[in-house]
């Protein structure tokens, strides 16, 4: 398969973060930009360009690229940095498998983001999705904790 028929979003939460993964992956020799709104609107407008056409199948994007973006042939969605609501991973996982298209959303998912555990759980059954067990676990977790404790939760996981 050709990299105009295999692309990879990249959704981090900050500008920053979208930067130094390009930058990292850069650097490894992929073909990675980045686009976010710090961004001229031309910049954007040129590594969106590049994107569909393939000549950088990696775009590493904020929520810029989450919503009105349509790009073929995505087939691999990495959410870096869980979206704050429940409502931007579906519109960022939504980039993939456009137009009965297969397509993949990998999604790291963190003690930091333990209060969205049930939501995506849910987000996940409606759709009919494997849900794994680790996040079930986190559910629970969350469900029986609160503010401060939580600290004390990571740390006894940690150890």
């Amino acid at each position: 398969m050709d990299q105009k028929e295999n692309k990879t979003l990249i959704f981090t939460g900050t500008k920053r973060t979208a930067d130094e993964i390009t930058k990292y992956l850069r650097q490894d020799g992929w073909p990675a930009l980045a686009i976010h709104g710090d961004k001229a609107q031309t910049e954007r407008d040129w590594v969106l360009s590049e994107f569909r056409s393939g000549k950088s199948p990696i775009m590493v994007a904020t929520d810029v690229a989450s919503r009105g973006i349509d790009v073929k042939d995505v087939k691999l969605v990495i959410n870096y940095d869980f979206p704050t609501n429940v409502e931007d991973y579906v519109h960022r996982i939504g980039r993939t498998g456009r137009g009965g298209a297969k397509g993949q959303a990998i999604t790291f998912f963190t003690m930091e983001n333990a209060k969205q555990a049930k939501d995506l759980v849910n987000i996940l059954r409606e759709a009919n999705q494997e849900v794994d067990p680790k996040l079930l676990e986190l559910m629970k977790i969350a469900a029986a904790s609160s503010g401060n404790n939580m600290v004390l939760v990571k740390q006894k996981l940690i150890l």
